[in-house]
Parts: structure tokens; sequence; C-alpha cells
């Protein structure tokens, strides 16, 4: 999963790189490049554990599965956290997980539990949703679309943005997003999107940063595929104060898609460091991982005992009534669904 604000990657992402002092166990955790959680954290599972944690980070989800599926016979790491629901019947099928029902799953919804194998068990989710610029909104007395079909219609007209599914993410959850909505007929809403002016762009972070007006301040468009997490995080990043958030999220019936996120056990040979593996599940869906990561990596924990912070309590938004494709049927069209999206916004 794409996660909101890359920048905070930077300020409390970390990665354990040095040798393993006598005595200690080494555990390797492979994770999508967004991956971020704070030291204290890790510090007290190496502790626990008499462990050293080192965070290999591999590129996005489907480059970092790749990654997985390609090393295979000789695993890159024991533990692998990051692959969502739009990928992981390619991590099931490519058989590189073993089995492990953590007993951390007892404070987890069966909702989250999509692999019924417990080859891969759920941490985090977010809804990608549009996003949109409240003054922008309010400036032109323009009312708020609450639905897919309102986008088309002409005062809307160049308004949004997306990202390309082939490329991105959130591009790709909201395309499935639309083809949930309207079945076999998404391709053509999508021509009524293009004749009505979206915009596509390559990646998040040129969608939000440079064509999004609330972010940049000057960007095109006042609406953007991103994060229902996101009008949070601009009110935990902004400079000054701020009592309300600039954004809000579009969380109409079926106009957001769920990501949820994995995490499995490797097959290491001769099962080294499993109960190592094990044990960093267990630590993956405690309390202490879990409410640790909203602020980190701007997504919500499926531990239903886990305490969220304010500012997600108060700006953060939860479809109520999300998209549901399932994982199988998301592997059987994706790629056939993507090529025939291409072929429309050509």
């Amino acid at each position: 999963m794409k996660k909101v604000f890359p920048i905070l990657f930077l300020l409390s992402s970390f990665l354990f790189t040095s040798c393993a002092p006598t005595g200690l166990k080494t555990l390797t955790v492979m994770t999508h490049d967004s991956f971020a959680i704070s030291e204290g954290v890790i510090t007290a599972f190496e502790t626990t554990n008499n462990a050293e944690v080192v965070f290999l980070a591999s590129g996005d989800t489907g480059t970092m599965l790749n990654k997985a599926i390609l090393a295979k016979d000789a695993p890159l790491a024991d533990v692998l956290y990051g692959v969502d629901n739009t990928f992981l019947s390619r991590a099931l099928e490519a058989d590189i997980f073993d089995a492990y029902q953590s007993p951390a799953l007892s404070d987890v919804p069966a909702e989250f539990v999509l692999d019924s194998s417990f080859r891969a068990l759920p941490v985090d989710y977010g809804d990608v949703c549009i996003n949109y610029d409240k003054k922008y909104f309010a400036e032109n007395n323009l009312v708020v679309p609450a639905s897919f079909d309102e986008l088309t219609k002409p005062e809307y007209k160049g308004l949004l943005v997306v990202e390309n599914p082939a490329t991105s993410s959130p591009g790709l959850a909201f395309m499935l997003a639309t083809r949930a909505y309207f079945g076999d007929g998404f391709l053509d809403y999508w021509k009524s999107l293009k004749d009505n002016g979206v915009v596509v762009v390559d990646g998040w972070e040129t969608a939000y940063y440079t064509n999004f007006s609330a972010s940049s301040g000057q960007g095109p468009q006042p609406m953007v595929v991103s994060y229902a997490s996101s009008p949070a995080a601009e009110v935990f990043f902004a400079t000054e104060p701020l009592t309300e958030s600039p954004t809000a999220s579009i969380a109409a019936s079926g106009m957001c898609f769920r990501q949820i996120e994995f995490v499995g056990t490797l097959r290491v040979k001769n099962g080294q460091n499993r109960d190592l593996a094990e044990k960093f599940v267990d630590f993956m869906l405690s309390k202490q991982f879990q409410e640790d990561m909203p602020l980190n990596m701007f997504v919500y924990p499926v531990n239903q005992s886990a305490q969220l912070p304010e500012v997600f309590i108060k700006y953060a938004e939860v479809a109520s009534r999300p998209a549901i494709i399932t994982y199988n049927e998301i592997a059987a069209n994706r790629d056939t669904w993507i090529e025939a999206w291409a072929e429309v916004m050509k």
C-alpha cells in the first residue's frame, strides 16, 4: 500500500544493517518502501527476544513481491510485510509463505482475515477515496459530488486527478472501486470521465503534491485520489496548528476501495528462525505495534483493542460501505482490466 505523506518515512523509518552481537539472533523483515515504525517499538521486541531486526526495503508492493517470488528457493528474509489484497492471491499462488495461525488473531475481526489457510495475516487497512479541497468548493459555491455518476457532470470538468492503475497502488484501488460499482460497464464510465477532462498521472506523489490544489496551493485540480486518512495527515504535518483540515474525503457508498496489508513468514530452508519470525508476526498484531502504526504510516490497525490517535479520530474517515471485490476476482482479471482501461484512456 502506498502511504500518505512519504516524508514521514524519511523521519521515522530505519534500517539496522550492522552485524548482530554474539548471542543475538538476526531476523530479516522484507517490506515495501513505505514501511515505517518507531525505533522504540522495534527495540522493545529486540530486547524481549534477544534479537536484532533488519528491515529490507524492497520497492513498492509489486516490486517487493516479485523479488520475494524470484528468491523463493533462497528467501531474502524471514518475514514479508506489505502484500495487500490486490496482490494477495499472487503471493498465495506462489506459495512463498508458511501457515501460521497467530493467537493474536483473536483480536482481529474476521472481515480482515481473507486467507483461511493463515499464510498471510492482516496487519492494517486503509480506504482509497477521492479527497477534495474544501476552500476551492466553498469559494466556487460548488457542491461536493456524492457519487461516481456526479463526477461526469459539466461543473466538475477537469477538476479530478487520478493515478494510473498500471503504475500506482491507489490508482489501481480507485479503478477497482469503479469496477465494483459499475460492473462490466466500468469502461463506459471511464470514457465519460475522460470526456469530462479527468487528469491521469503516474503516481500519488505527483497527483497530490503537484496537481492537487489543497496541497500545492496552486495545482489545477481540487479533487484527487488519495486516502481517507489524508485529511488527518494534513493536520498532523501542518507547519501551523490547525483546528480543521483543509481537505476531506468523499466516502459515499461504494466510492472507496479498502486496502488491507498482510504479513507472513517466508518459507526459509530448514525452518531457520521460524520461531522468532512467528513471534514477530505476533508482535505486529500486538496493541503496542498496532497503536504505533497510524502516525507512522497513516493506516488503521486491525487489532480492535488498539486505540487511535486523536488526530485520526477527529479528521480521518473510514468508509462505511467500501467497494468489495474478492482478491481471487482481482487476481483473475487485474491485468485484463488494466489493459482495457489503458486502451480507453490513451
